[in-house]
C-alpha cells in the first residue's frame, strides 16, 4: 500500500515527499528525499519514518506549531539570516580562545593546523 501526501520543492533536484506506505508489514508515514538528476533518479537515504502508532504523537507535535514560531527573526543593521560580518566573527573567536585559555589557566594557544606535506598525518 502506497498514498503519496505530497511533496515540497527543496531546490532544482530534489524534492521532499510524503507518503504513507507499508514497510516490512508495518504501515506509517515516510517523509523523505527525492532526487532527480542525470546520475540518479529516486529516494535517498535522508528522510524519516514515522510508525503509525506514533502518529498520533508526532501529528500532536507539529499542530502545537504556530506559523508565529515559524516567522524568521528580524535583524538589525543590514545583517539577516546567517550573514554576520568578518568583523564579528573574528571578535566570537577570540573571545572563545580567551575563554579556553582562562579555564585552562594560561595564555591563548594556537589552533594546530594539518599540513599535507607531513608524513606523520
Amino acid at each position: 500500500m502506497e498514498k503519496d501526501i505530497g511533496k515540497i520543492n527543496k531546490n532544482d533536484t530534489t524534492d521532499i515527499l510524503l507518503r504513507i506506505d507499508d514497510f516490512g508489514g508495518r504501515v506509517g508515514l515516510t517523509i523523505r528525499e527525492f532526487v532527480t538528476s542525470d546520475r540518479y533518479t529516486g529516494f535517498t537515504k535522508a528522510g524519516v519514518r514515522i510508525m503509525a502508532e506514533d502518529f498520533k504523537k508526532f501529528k500532536e507535535m507539529i499542530n502545537s506549531v504556530s506559523e508565529e514560531d515559524m516567522k524568521q527573526p528580524e535583524y538589525s543593521e543590514g545583517v539577516s539570516g546567517d550573514e554576520t560580518s568578518d568583523e564579528t566573527n573574528k571578535n566570537n573567536n577570540e573571545s572563545v580562545v580567551e575563554k579556553n585559555a582562562e579555564s585552562q589557566g594560561g595564555a591563548p594557544k594556537e589552533q594546530e593546523t594539518l599540513d599535507d606535506s607531513n608524513p606523520d598525518y
